[in-house]
């Protein structure tokens, strides 16, 4: 067991914590990151991006995320292959320990641990995902366009994923296991006026169909909530629209969580109620989910810390 010290310490290997670390390093913070259970964030299990800045060709999650490491490692960041299983955030500095049982300390804290979308839990759902089913729209809807496409849920997320697939398709359909949507009645309007959505209401997805072994969605058969009686929705692509349960557990009871579980920022920053202590990324942003803004917060994050020291340093001297 050690104990490792920095002016930033940050949780998270995911976009925002990687680009926190990149800013963070070039300004002489010395950060360290510890990579979690799921090094890399979700960018690992996304195959195809297209809407990444920067690239005209289609690109590799996976090899996006590598280079974003082996940059913050290059300006000077120590990746750490650490899970951290508690936080003391009385601090600075604050404190973390590690699944490993280092100690980890920091001047600041930067928050990444991300968010993860839900799934139903059906057969083919995973053995189909990246093969039709997806649990992001404006990350995959291209994909499909002048295809017929499904969306899976009755919240504002799923109405505003049927919307958005408009852009690409005139055929999509909204399935929903009850009589009615959660969406907010502004979403429900656009909804239900928009000539190209249907909605199938009482309708439980029993499985997803892939035509033969390895092959590409077909379908997704579903059960009549209230008849039980089943039958199967041919499409081209599902997109599981049910919610995201953000990696909040560790700050529960000592940070602001809000309904859903995401770590409460001041607005239009990443700044949490505890001077010293950022949020990035995912877990605190419900309303995007992208990689791009991911890394956007993880700069701010990484600036505003950098300022947090400079500040604490010169009242020090003074």
């Amino acid at each position: 067991m050690a104990t490792h010290t920095t002016r930033m310490l940050i949780i998270g290997s995911g976009p925002a914590g990687l680009t926190a670390a990149i800013y963070g390093a070039r300004a002489g913070m010395q950060p360290i990151v510890v990579q979690g259970l799921q090094p890399g964030g979700q960018l690992t299990i996304t195959t195809d991006v297209e809407n990444y800045p920067g690239f005209r060709e289609v690109i590799q999650g996976p090899w996006l995320v590598q280079e974003m490491q082996a940059q913050a490692e290059h300006v000077g960041t120590r990746m750490m292959w650490d899970t951290i299983t508690s936080v003391d955030l009385s601090g600075p500095p604050f404190r973390a320990v590690g699944d490993s049982g280092d100690v980890y300390e920091g001047d600041t804290l930067v928050i990444c641990t991300g968010a993860q979308a839900k799934w139903l839990g059906v057969p083919g759902e995973q053995e189909l995902s990246a093969k039709g089913v997806s649990a992001c729209a404006t990350c995959d809807g291209f994909f499909y366009r002048g295809k017929k496409v499904v969306v899976i849920g009755g919240g504002n997320t799923a109405v505003e994923e049927a919307l958005y697939l408009t852009n690409h398709s005139q055929d999509v359909t909204l399935i929903h296991r009850r009589d009615s949507v959660r969406a907010e009645k502004i979403l429900q309007d656009r909804l239900f006026a928009h000539p190209n959505i249907k909605v199938l209401w009482n309708k439980r997805v029993e499985r997803f169909i892939g035509e033969g072994a390895g092959g590409a969605l077909s379908g997704v058969a579903l059960v009549d909530t209230l008849t039980g009686e089943s039958m199967v929705e041919p499409t081209d692509g599902a997109f599981v629209a049910i919610g995201h349960a953000p990696a909040t557990e560790l700050f529960k009871g000592k940070l602001e969580l809000d309904a859903g579980g995401y770590i409460v920022v001041e607005p239009g920053t990443p700044r949490t109620a505890i001077p010293g202590v950022f949020a990035a990324g995912d877990v605190m942003d419900h309303t995007y989910r992208q990689a791009v803004t991911a890394a956007g917060t993880g700069c701010m994050a990484a600036l505003d810390a950098e300022r947090f020291v400079a500040a604490r340093e010169f009242a020090a001297k003074r």
